[in-house]
């Protein structure tokens, strides 16, 4: 995703000479008092960074980089055949639920080599978005099972592709080795509306896990 311009990202005009500081469009509401920082997970081309990228109401932070030899015989694309860029550090994003509540969002990449990144991103963390490929569920369960080992809250969505298979919600729960609890959502990451109704879930889910916390 190119975002590449005559003009350094993140700088104004001013008297003709381009200076350093955040646009005007990209600054908090005046009316924000809880900031939550979210990560975007799952394997390798299940759609992190398109998802980032359509929801976030700031000129979205992305690290993708040619793919190139190097990841011959390291990265699996099998599945993702004509995909020609990657990750290779975080992707960053914003968004407001209300005007209060602000979401920091974080996509990690995909692919094992970069998984010692995860420490640092997940640093503070109230929960997580599990993207999914039903092609490819495999590339899922590692992901899904350091989150479990480091007790993240987190919901799935499946992502939209055109070719992808369709199961029942039970059936996925069961090939994913989902607790009933965990929410599992369709999802289309290149639609803001879709993408931002899963950071709804997932705040929901959140607020019904500390509900429960409370009441035991």
């Amino acid at each position: 995703m190119d975002f590449r311009s005559s003009e350094q990202p993140g700088s104004e005009q001013v008297a003709g000479t381009a200076v350093r500081g955040p646009r005007s469009e990209d600054a908090l509401p005046e009316t924000a008092t809880t900031a939550v920082k979210v990560v975007i997970v799952g394997g390798f081309g299940v759609g992190k960074t398109t998802f980032v990228g359509s929801v976030s109401e700031i000129r979205p932070l992305t690290t993708e980089e040619t793919m190139t030899q190097a990841g011959v015989g390291v990265d699996d694309t099998s599945g993702v055949d004509g995909k020609t860029s990657t990750t290779v550090a975080m992707d960053f994003g914003r968004i407001s639920i209300n005007q209060e509540l602000v979401l920091y969002l974080f996509g990690t990449p995909g692919q094992e080599r970069f998984w010692f990144l995860w420490r640092g991103l997940f640093e503070g963390a109230l929960g997580a978005v599990v993207l999914v490929d039903t092609r490819r569920l495999e590339v899922s369960f590692d992901v899904l099972g350091r989150l479990e080992e480091r007790g993240v809250p987190f919901v799935v969505a499946v992502n939209s592709f055109p070719d992808a298979p369709a199961y029942p919600v039970e059936e996925l729960r069961t090939a994913l080795d989902l607790p009933a609890g965990v929410p599992i959502v369709p999802c289309d990451a290149r639609d803001r509306a879709s993408s931002r109704d899963i950071l709804m879930t997932l705040m929901r889910y959140l607020q019904t896990l500390v509900t429960t916390q409370e009441a035991s």
